[in-house]
């Protein structure tokens, strides 16, 4: 039996790239792999900051999901941009294209909007120049992309000290804290009960960070929850105003405030190593003073069937 190819299709839903020929080394790589790849981003036709105009993003988002030779759609990379589309995006159009959606960041608005309005799942995982277009290609994140895809289940292992005893079950969701934090009070943010919710963010204090983080707790949104686990929070700065005030201090504070466990180590975010992640998906997590294990299933894959 011939193994199907993958239709790939990349998109720029948000920000354009800095380096256009890490889209080429990205279309490069997938067609290694045995894709099939579609490229729905023009470098020419950048907007500002944008990957496109509003218009042509929109477009470009609908083309590449109606494609019938496409099984994946994965952002170019995130930056800024679905916030101004999310008004106009037709999510049912999306969900029945039956195509599984992939990216982090700012793609996180669109696996938010996805998931509230339809309930379908997507890929909070790399993007095409991000990720697989740099000139040294990390192992482990195109590793773990692979292995999340084929399924049937995925696991992710972490060693980290320092954590609590935590042994729960539920739908795992989330992705960048500033975006979901954006979300909130929004048609667009889901109602999920007892889940397990993961964040990362990018040079972001952690004063900033506590604060999205607090703002999720007033809003009910972590006590509906089982489990807050953290992601990569790099690229921030201190200061000398911050006196002993840093990430591990924030943490602290966290841990005896939230009326949840947070778990600690994750390796999702924007740091080198990235694992993927199915939104939506049954989750179980295992967590104990050495490390955690977080188990994940009943998500679309490829190949299918």
């Amino acid at each position: 039996m011939i193994k199907p190819q993958p239709g790939v299709a990349i998109v720029a839903p948000s920000g354009c790239v800095p380096d256009p020929k890490a889209v080429e080394r990205g279309i490069a790589r997938l067609a290694a792999h045995g894709c099939r790849v579609f490229n729905y981003y023009d470098h020419g036709a950048a907007f500002q900051r944008f990957g496109g105009t509003d218009e042509a993003r929109l477009a470009a988002l609908y083309a590449a999901a109606e494609n019938p030779e496409v099984d994946l759609v994965l952002a170019v990379r995130g930056g800024y941009g679905l916030t101004r589309l999310m008004p106009a995006i037709d999510f049912e159009r999306l969900a029945s294209s039956g195509k599984l959606f992939v990216g982090y960041s700012d793609i996180t608005a669109l696996q938010f909007g996805l998931y509230a309005k339809t309930g379908a799942l997507s890929y909070a995982g790399p993007f095409a120049a991000s990720d697989f277009g740099v000139e040294e290609l990390d192992d482990f994140t195109w590793d773990q992309f692979w292995s999340c895809l084929a399924g049937p289940t995925h696991t992710i292992l972490e060693t980290v000290a320092g954590n609590p005893r935590v042994e729960a079950a539920g739908t795992i969701w989330g992705g960048n804290l500033a975006m979901i934090a954006s979300l909130i009070g929004t048609e667009w943010f889901p109602r999920i009960e007892n889940g397990i919710l993961f964040v990362e963010d990018i040079a972001e204090h952690p004063y900033r960070v506590e604060r999205m983080i607090l703002q999720l707790q007033q809003a009910g949104i972590l006590a509906r929850q089982q489990a807050l686990v953290l992601g990569d929070f790099s690229g921030y700065r201190l200061g000398a105003m911050d006196n002993g005030y840093d990430f591990g201090e924030m943490l602290a504070y966290l841990r005896k405030t939230l009326p949840i466990p947070v778990i600690e180590g994750l390796s999702f975010g924007h740091g080198p190593h990235r694992v993927t992640i199915p939104f939506g998906a049954q989750a179980s997590l295992v967590s104990n003073e050495q490390g955690f294990r977080l188990t994940m299933a009943g998500y679309p894959t490829f190949p299918r069937g």
